[in-house]
């Protein structure tokens, strides 16, 4: 008992116990984790939308098969057979600055991508016209006269692009982050109120016996450093708790989450064994694993750098 006591130090086994605080820890600690892979999955979306819908203008061509017109200065001027309307804006598309790609749209996506709306029949009744999507640059939209150059040779061209709808997605994206952010910091705020709540109790609990030694000689180093051994301990093994009981959660969230964060055909995405708990970790954003590595030495290193500033500020009241 001698023994234990001189290792403890003050005694704060007794002051404070290794069941409250842990337990609060450990549920702070899973709440930032949920909202720090709030934030990771926002970041996600917003990636996926700019450069999906926000990297897409859709050009439709009526009656693409019919003659350009030779209004343009640069129309042939002989004899030979007019280009199609199609054939001069896939041209036009392909020599203007900031377009990655430009991709006709088959008859089988075109009747793919109407199947919901139009009904399938064996001949296509309603006359269709081509649509080509056009894929630009990150940030870049394309030229604001080209809609006009376009009408110009093949009248009738229409040009949609998704830069207003990917602003907007965008924008909810960065709030999500803010909010996600934000309750980090309120989780933060809590589990600081609660460890000094406890550090101040276990200070009331021993309080003889810690003046006792003071009025002897015990520097402030020594006292704060005992509490605060005691708390980052406490608050390690709780923030650890945390983490791993936000596992299971974050790899449910992840599967179902995997089709909207990732950058190419989803479709197309190769099928991940999840009898394999290594895959299952593997699918979660490295970010996030790290941020759930980093949880427990933060949740440790909150706890002594409150206890050190709690104890020595009680110490400072003493006589």
């Amino acid at each position: 008992m001698a023994r234990r006591r001189y290792h403890d130090g003050l005694a704060l086994h007794q002051a404070l116990p290794g069941r409250f605080l842990p337990f609060l820890v450990a549920a702070m600690s899973f709440l930032a984790a949920l909202a720090l892979a709030g934030g990771i999955a926002a970041h996600s979306l917003s990636l996926r939308w700019t450069h999906g819908a926000g990297a897409v203008t859709t050009v439709q061509v009526p009656a693409p098969d019919e003659p350009a017109s030779r209004a343009a200065p640069t129309a042939p001027s002989g004899g030979g057979p007019s280009p199609t309307r199609i054939g001069v804006v896939l041209d036009m598309l392909s020599t203007t600055p900031g377009i990655v790609s430009a991709h006709r749209l088959s008859d089988a996506e075109l009747r793919a991508l109407l199947a919901p709306w139009i009904e399938q029949t064996g001949e296509q009744a309603l006359p269709l016209p081509a649509v080509i999507e056009v894929r630009a640059l990150p940030g870049h939209n394309p030229a604001a006269d080209l809609l006009d150059r376009l009408q110009a040779r093949a009248p009738g061209v229409m040009m949609e692009h998704d830069s207003v709808w990917s602003d907007r997605l965008a924008a909810l994206a960065h709030s999500l982050q803010a909010c996600a952010l934000l309750a980090v910091l309120i989780v933060m705020t809590v589990a600081v109120c609660v460890v000094m709540a406890a550090t101040r109790a276990g200070l009331q609990t021993r309080r003889q016996a810690i003046a006792l030694i003071h009025s002897l000689g015990a520097s402030d180093g020594y006292i704060s450093g005992r509490f605060a051994s005691r708390v980052t301990l406490l608050a390690l093994g709780g923030g650890l708790c945390g983490s791993v009981l936000a596992l299971p959660m974050l790899l449910v969230m992840s599967q179902l989450a995997a089709p909207f964060t990732t950058l190419g055909d989803p479709a197309a995405a190769t099928p991940l064994d999840w009898h394999d708990p290594w895959n299952r970790i593997d699918a979660l954003p490295h970010a996030l694993l790290w941020m759930l590595l980093a949880l427990p030495p933060a949740a440790g290193l909150t706890g002594w750098i409150t206890t050190q500033m709690t104890v020595r500020a009680w110490l400072r009241r003493l006589p």
